[in-house]
């Protein structure tokens, strides 16, 4: 991947990764092969804004409907069966979702990237 196409990606797309990620990410996307540059920029990443909001609101912060949308069924699923973790959990999600968010989109980049 050329480096304009790389400075675009991270452009749009940088704030949905963790910050300490992006040289690695830019490295690795420099030494890509160029079959896996669609499947990285037609990639779909979960907004960390859209997971803070989902368990900002009280009953999907309780419900786990934050992790579900960030991948984490089997959390989100424990979360709801529990209420939250009686409150505990929704609370901690509050302030842990979005590096959480961020962690699966480079979780999710890097099998793309083989």
């Amino acid at each position: 991947m050329d480096a304009e196409r790389i400075n675009l990606f991270i452009a749009t797309k940088g704030e949905k990764f963790p910050a300490d990620a992006i040289p690695m990410i830019r490295e690795h996307l420099e030494s890509m092969p160029a079959e896996r540059e669609i499947a990285v920029t037609a990639m779909e990443v979960k907004d960390p804004t859209t997971a803070l909001l989902l368990s900002f609101l009280a009953f999907f912060g309780f419900s786990g409907i934050d992790r579900i949308y960030i991948g984490d069924i089997g959390l989100g699923i424990a979360k709801f069966l529990t209420g939250g973790g009686c409150g505990i959990w929704a609370i901690i999600d509050f302030f842990l979702i979005m590096d959480a968010a961020k962690k699966k989109n480079l979780e999710k980049l890097m099998i793309t990237l083989g």
